[in-house]
């Protein structure tokens, strides 16, 4: 029995141990299999990444690079005075017909200098001559852009020192364009100056009276793209109603003209009238000399028709009934 039991255990273990190596192979080959899987899956996963981000790199590279090039345009003054341009033509175009602006005017007299635009106006005492409204577009880079580097250090020495160069270059715009353009009564009192940015014209508004001393010592309005557009809109409306006053003082003309010459119409009838009332009034005494002769030759013998036919000189056929309708039929 022992022996018999010693077999048994001897067998069961080897067994056991045929099953545990079996097991142990399964497993490995499944976690081969798996970790081979996850491996992949993972390592495609970060190839992907990595191409994307390679591929983000080159869109980076190339962001640089057009803002590079855009930093050269702002940093030189006449391409940048250039892109200032482009944007008011661009608000011009959308707002006011070609017939109501000009570009390049000359504006004051005895001077060669030139603005880049000008809105035409109605004269105030002689509708037909232009009023020009001169529009200037200005953009001061690189005191804008010193405030804005000290707004981002909180340092306020710099904020103070670099905000009082952004006025002096704002009001040095102001007095330019004032001086060099500003002619009345070839143009208006005022001009406006055009910066074409919103961030550059909100810098104006956030001082405290620049808006307002600008407007007060040179008779300059500055704009953003918001704010021009809107101020063209009204002198839009204003040009709308001007020519409605145009055509209604044509209007009046041409019925005044009607009824000068519905009076001279008038008249015509009148004297048609008594002329119809003289034709009448012979018509009349036709007829009453009619009947006075027919009562003279009341007593008169009648003669045949064919006797008052011969003695008239007409010779009736078929008592006259062909030449009526030969009359009235006309020739074939």
């Amino acid at each position: 029995m022992r022996e018999t039991l010693e077999k048994k255990i001897s067998e069961l273990q080897s067994a056991n141990e045929r099953k545990l190596d079996e097991m142990r192979t399964t497993v490995d080959e499944k976690l081969q299999k798996t970790l081979e899987t996850r491996l992949g899956e993972s390592f495609k996963l970060v190839s992907e990444r990595l191409e994307a981000v390679h591929k983000g790199l080159g869109d980076m590279q190339q962001l640089a690079t057009g803002v590079g090039d855009l930093k050269k345009v702002l940093t030189n003054v006449k391409t940048r005075g250039i892109l200032g341009e482009y944007q008011l033509e661009s608000i011009l175009e959308q707002i006011l017909t070609p017939e109501q602006y000009a570009k390049n005017v000359k504006t004051k007299d005895g001077s060669n200098t030139v603005v880049e635009f000008a809105v035409k106006l109605p004269g105030k005492e002689d509708k037909e001559k232009i009023l020009w409204l001169p529009i200037d577009s200005k953009f001061p880079k690189e005191d804008f852009e010193l405030l804005i580097d000290a707004y981002d250090q909180s340092n306020l020495s710099l904020i103070k020192e670099h905000k009082k160069s952004f006025i002096r270059g704002i009001k040095k715009c102001a007095f330019d364009i004032q001086y060099k353009y500003v002619d009345p009564p070839n143009t208006t009192d005022f001009a406006i100056l055009f910066l074409p940015f919103e961030s550059l014209y909100a810098e104006v508004l956030r001082i405290p009276g620049l808006f307002e001393s600008i407007q007060r010592e040179f008779k300059i309005i500055v704009t953003g793209p918001t704010t021009l557009s809107a101020l063209l809109n009204s002198l839009q409306m204003g040009f709308r109603t001007l020519v409605i006053e145009k055509r209604s003082s044509e209007v009046w003309q041409l019925l005044g003209a009607v009824k000068t010459e519905f009076g001279i119409f008038g008249d015509i009838l009148d004297k048609t009238q008594k002329k119809l009332q003289e034709a009448s009034n012979v018509i009349e005494q036709a007829g009453t000399r009619s009947r006075a002769i027919e009562k003279k030759l009341r007593n008169v013998q009648d003669l045949p028709k064919d006797q008052s036919s011969e003695l008239l000189g007409s010779t009736p056929k078929n008592n006259g009934t062909e030449d009526i309708t030969e009359d009235v039929k006309g020739p074939e």
